[in-house]
């Protein structure tokens, strides 16, 4: 009777399982690495969040540079704690900055530049950017609204559209509220085209007539009551 060589299928069976036990093991350490990155994700938003609110409310200073920098959805979490933890602009140097850019605009006294309690304030009136009744800013003042984000510094800013006290009810705007806020909004967006301009250190607010400049009791007055301000932040957020 003939003898049956062996073969060596017998002896390399076990790389199978083994391959399979590779894999796996290598899913699940994936599996944990996804994990862990997600929760250092949530966290350092959590912190940047938190930082920003009371830094903003000046109940502390932030004087420590973020140690990890991620990146969910297109933020960058790492350069946003850093741009909060950077020294607030120099107000007064801004201030001489922008005049030097917009000094034929402020001599037309179509952009006003003054200091308030919530930081400098760049206005924006109605006569040299917007059409009456109309939210988006005139073509013809897109140069110098640009020129304007372009000397913008890097730090917190809001951008308030304000009214006049006349009623306004079109097909489009029903209130001066909606108006307001739509001009806000539109100035807004031309200055996120500017790199030195982060969404993430922007707020836009529309007021209507409630915070007025000057009396609207002359048209003088209303004229000038109806801007939209850009105020650069100096940490306070009162008198909202």
């Amino acid at each position: 009777m003939r003898k049956k060589r062996p073969g060596r299928a017998g002896h390399d069976r076990w790389l199978v399982s083994y391959a399979d036990f590779i894999t796996l093991l290598f899913a699940f350490f994936v599996v944990l690495f996804a994990t862990s990155e997600s929760d250092r994700s949530k966290k350092a938003e959590l912190a940047a969040s938190i930082e920003s609110a009371f830094s903003e409310m000046g109940i502390f200073e932030v004087h420590a540079k973020p140690r990890v920098a991620m990146e969910r959805h297109g933020t960058d979490v790492g350069s946003y704690i850093a741009r909060s933890a950077a020294p607030r602009a120099n107000l007064a140097e801004v201030r001489q900055r922008l005049e030097d850019t917009a000094r034929p605009e402020i001599g037309r006294g179509v952009i006003g530049l003054h200091d308030s309690p919530n930081g400098l304030v760049i206005s924006l009136q109605e006569a040299g950017f917007f059409d009456s009744g109309v939210a988006d800013v005139r073509p013809s003042a897109l140069p110098v609204l640009h020129r304007i984000a372009a000397a913008l510094p890097e730090t917190a800013l809001r951008v308030e559209g304000h009214t006049d006290d006349v009623p306004i009810h079109t097909v489009q705007f029903a209130s001066n509220w909606e108006l307001s806020g739509a001009r806000a909004s539109s100035v807004a967006r031309l200055l996120l085209l500017h790199a030195n301009v982060h969404a993430d250190q922007m707020s836009v607010a529309g007021y209507a007539e409630f915070h007025p400049a000057v009396s609207n009791a002359t048209a003088e007055g209303r004229a000038r009551n109806r801007r939209v301000d850009i105020v650069l932040l100096n940490g306070r957020r009162d008198g909202l």
